[in-house]
C-alpha cells in the first residue's frame, strides 16, 4: 500500500467543519513562487502546477528507474498547497487576486533531499521537455494555528474565515500573520471535475496568544 499523507496525518488534511487549533511539525515542499491571479488561463500560477506535479511524479516513479532514492517508500502524491498574501493586508482580500502573492507547494516523503530534488529537476526537464527552473526545495514550519475545512467556492472563504476569527478570539488567541506565517490553503478537491458546492479546502491561519 502506497503512504497516504492524508490518512496518516488526518489531523492536518482533513479537520472538521469546525475550527480547531493544531500545532504544525516541519515539513518539506516542493515549491514554486509567483504573483497573479490564480484563475488566468495560461497564467503564473498555472504554469507552477504543472511543474510541481511533473516533479512529484518524476519523484514518486523513480522507483521504476535506474535513479535508486535512499529510503524510498512509495506514496500517494499530496495534495496541491498554496500559501497566499497581498502587499499591505493581514490575510486575504478575495475582491483583488491580480494582487496575489503565492507559493504553491505539494508536500514530499522525508527521503527526498536537496539533492534527490535536484535530480528530479533534471531529470522532470529530459524526460517532459518543461521548464523546472523557478522550482525550489523547502522546509517550512508552522507551528500553532487555527484550521478548518471549508467546503464550498473558493470566494465564499470569507464567511468561514470569520468563524475561525471568532473561535480564536474565544480561546484567547489573534493571528499572526508576518513574511513567513501565511494564510495556508490545501485543496483536497480537482476544481475542474468538483461542483464548486463540493470544493473542499482546508484553510489554515498562524495564531499566537494574546
Amino acid at each position: 500500500m502506497a503512504f497516504d499523507f492524508k490518512k496518516e496525518y488526518k489531523e492536518f488534511y482533513m479537520p472538521k467543519n469546525k475550527p480547531s487549533i493544531v500545532d504544525v511539525p516541519p515539513m518539506n515542499y516542493i515549491a514554486v513562487r509567483g504573483k497573479g491571479d490564480p484563475n488566468e488561463e495560461g497564467g503564473d500560477y498555472k504554469k507552477a502546477i504543472e511543474i510541481l506535479y511533473s516533479l512529484a511524479y518524476t519523484i514518486k516513479m523513480s522507483k521504476k528507474g535506474s535513479h535508486q532514492m535512499e529510503g524510498y517508500f512509495d506514496f500517494v502524491v499530496p495534495p496541491l498547497e498554496g500559501f497566499w498574501w497581498q502587499d499591505g493586508v493581514e490575510g486575504v482580500d478575495y475582491s483583488d487576486k491580480s494582487s496575489f502573492n503565492w507559493i504553491s507547494v505539494i508536500r514530499m516523503p522525508v527521503f527526498v533531499t536537496e539533492e534527490e530534488f535536484a535530480w528530479a529537476v533534471q531529470e522532470a526537464e529530459r524526460k517532459k521537455k518543461i521548464d523546472c527552473s523557478k522550482a525550489e526545495f523547502i522546509t517550512i514550519t508552522e507551528g500553532e494555528c487555527v484550521q478548518i475545512m471549508h467546503i464550498g467556492p473558493y470566494d465564499d472563504e470569507p464567511a468561514t474565515v470569520a468563524l475561525m476569527d471568532e473561535y480564536i478570539e474565544k480561546m484567547g488567541y489573534k493571528n499572526d500573520f508576518s513574511a513567513t506565517r501565511l494564510h495556508h490553503e490545501i485543496y483536497l478537491s480537482d476544481a475542474r471535475k468538483t461542483d464548486p458546492e463540493k470544493l473542499k479546502t482546508v484553510i489554515r491561519h498562524p495564531i499566537i496568544r494574546k
